[in-house]
């Protein structure tokens, strides 16, 4: 190829990206779903997620290490 042919087309592609870029960056962006549903569902999910552990602490009746001071009476020695 020429060199003012090579040199010309080179210049026309660099002038259609900038042409690309500039009319992309006037372009006004429009919201993904994440933009628009995104915080809701993190605090829903946090939500449920709070609510279901607060549930199972609160209801299945888990004894959390408690102090057997009192509750627990030695046995009395027995000699063989």
């Amino acid at each position: 190829m020429l060199p003012f042919a090579r040199n010309a087309l080179s210049r026309l592609q660099v002038r259609s990206i900038q042409q690309v870029v500039a009319r992309q960056s006037h372009q006004k962006r429009t919201p993904n779903f994440h933009d628009k549903y995104g915080n809701a569902i993190l605090a829903s999910g946090a939500l449920f997620c709070i609510s279901t552990w607060t549930y199972t602490v609160t209801q299945i009746g888990i004894e959390w290490n408690l102090s057997p001071v009192g509750r627990v009476t030695p046995k009395e020695w027995r000699d063989q």
